[in-house]
């Protein structure tokens, strides 16, 4: 008797950890602290790298924010939706903003 032959499933590679993107950061803040603890000199010739990729990131950041509201008020047909989405925004934005500021006032005031 013939068994029909049934095609397995095939399993997607799995992705290696360090492929991850999160684990790569990860790594890298464990290996900029241990090289800034264990080579000091290294670790200030590195600085003007660190301080050009937090200018980096903080150029990015606003024009990503904004693309994101923009690409997701242009997707919406229903205006009163948008107006809705809009003062969540605004009410997210403005409270968020205050607690940061609030914390940032404390940390600066107790360092």
């Amino acid at each position: 008797m013939l068994v029909p032959k049934v095609p397995r499933a095939i399993a997607a590679p799995r992705k290696r950890h360090f492929a991850r993107t999160y684990v790569q950061v990860l790594a890298a803040i464990v290996l900029g602290a241990a090289i800034g603890y264990l080579y000091p000199e290294t670790g200030q010739s590195l600085k003007p790298l660190g301080d050009a990729f937090i200018k980096v990131v903080k150029m990015i950041i606003a024009p990503v924010i904004f693309l994101t509201i923009a690409t997701g008020i242009a997707g919406m047909s229903d205006l009163q939706k948008v107006g809705r989405v809009a003062a969540k925004a605004m009410v997210y934005f403005l409270t968020f903003s205050t607690l940061a500021l609030v914390v940032g006032l404390i940390v600066a005031n107790i360092v």
